[in-house]
């Protein structure tokens, strides 16, 4: 059995860093085995090159990194596991590994900001949570709303390119669909100036709150991992962090839309639930109406068992039109139809964008990481400068 030396202290590290107990790593690196494997099965002087290779399936760091012998660097200022204790969510390990690989990112761009003529650095001032969200929505919008766009992904990019401009680096990450565990979040903030976003195919309207809500955080400068749970948003008791991001983030995006809001009367079956008027809003604001029924919620214009019915309804529209376009797609392979179906490409900043760019025009990276980075072929390398 092939052994090699290998950088304990690492692998400790990680397990750490996750915040995994020792028989939940146990039972991770045991996947598919007949008997559980046990720790000092695992960690002897030298360890087996086919349990370096599950540990990695683990934590996906490449078996070089388990060799180096360099100590791993664990402070405050690496991750934000070390800088906070409790999150929004209970993250599993998939949202866990994300959350590192952008803050993993976001190091490697401040080294390169050291090392070249960058300048990625906050430039909006932090706001505090005894300020009126509602007044700090209507100041920031002017210089952060994008103009309206109907189609709600050309909205959102408009508004990633309208964040960069502000030095406020948003990324977006698209999962494979063939991932057995996927993240249980919808986006984060990472100071001092980072949100990432997951890419929300089906309902783009939610990744533009989850934009507008994170930029909530980033305001307050009040790091955050979480999913929005709609329903909790609603009924749920949630933080006065949490109540002044949403409220930010819907008065963001609502605008002037907002006092129609607030001038409807009591949502109920003798006004035909609003309905026309809430469509009408949504369609104008990108707030998806979802959104618009949680906050009419939160104002008292709606009861709880209305909300949760209206809610159904919407959630049983949508899943009906997915399955119809299943039955289409499998009609058509049925037919011989080659499908058109391509994984998406997450929408860059060009805040980023440019910084790789300075980097490289500096002499900081390589061709080979300029493209690996862009995700640029070779050839596409002529449109920049020698």
């Amino acid at each position: 059995m092939e052994t090699s030396t290998y950088n304990i202290a690492r692998i400790q590290h990680l397990i750490s860093l996750y915040r995994l107990e020792k028989e939940e790593f146990l039972d991770l690196v045991s996947e598919g085995l007949k008997n559980k494997l046990q720790w000092e099965d695992i960690f002897k002087e030298e360890i087996q090159i086919n349990h370096l290779k599950r540990i990695d399936k683990i934590f996906s760091k490449g078996l070089s990194y388990y060799l180096d012998p360099a100590p791993p660097v664990q402070s405050k200022e690496s991750s934000i596991f070390f800088r906070k204790e409790k999150f929004g969510t209970d993250l599993n390990l998939a949202t866990k590994k994300i959350v590192n690989q952008f803050e993993e990112l976001k190091l490697s761009l401040s080294g390169l900001a050291k090392l070249s003529d960058l300048k990625i650095e906050r430039s909006l001032p932090i706001y505090n949570i005894n300020q009126e969200s509602k007044a700090v929505a209507e100041e920031v919008r002017k210089a952060l709303l994008p103009n309206y766009k109907k189609d709600p992904k050309k909205f959102l990019e408009a508004m990633i390119s309208k964040f960069a401009e502000a030095n406020i680096l948003v990324f977006e990450f698209v999962e494979h669909p063939s991932l057995k565990q996927k993240v249980n979040i919808d986006g984060f903030y990472l100071q001092p100036n980072v949100i990432v976003l997951r890419r929300n195919q089906d309902y783009f309207k939610r990744e533009i709150f989850t934009l507008a809500h994170e930029l909530g955080h980033y305001l307050l400068n009040q790091e955050e991992v979480e999913s929005m749970d709609y329903d909790h948003l609603a009924t749920g008791s949630i933080s006065k962090i949490e109540t002044w991001c949403n409220t930010f983030a819907f008065a963001f995006l609502a605008g002037e839309k907002l006092n129609e809001l607030d001038q409807l009367p009591e949502i109920g079956k003798s006004n035909d639930y609003s309905f026309e008027e809430i469509k009408s809003i949504s369609d104008a604001t990108h707030l998806s109406f979802t959104a618009i029924l949680t906050y009419l919620v939160r104002k008292g214009k709606m009861s709880g068992a209305i909300y949760g019915r209206m809610r159904k309804e919407q959630e049983d529209t949508i899943q009906a039109k997915k399955d119809l376009e299943k039955k289409k797609r499998e009609l058509e392979k049925e037919m011989g139809k080659p499908s058109m179906g391509t994984q998406a490409k997450p929408i860059q900043s060009p805040l980023f964008v440019s910084a790789i760019q300075t980097a490289f025009f500096d002499g900081v990276i390589n061709e080979y990481e300029l493209c690996k980075t862009l995700h640029l072929k070779p050839e596409q390398l002529e449109k920049f400068p020698r």
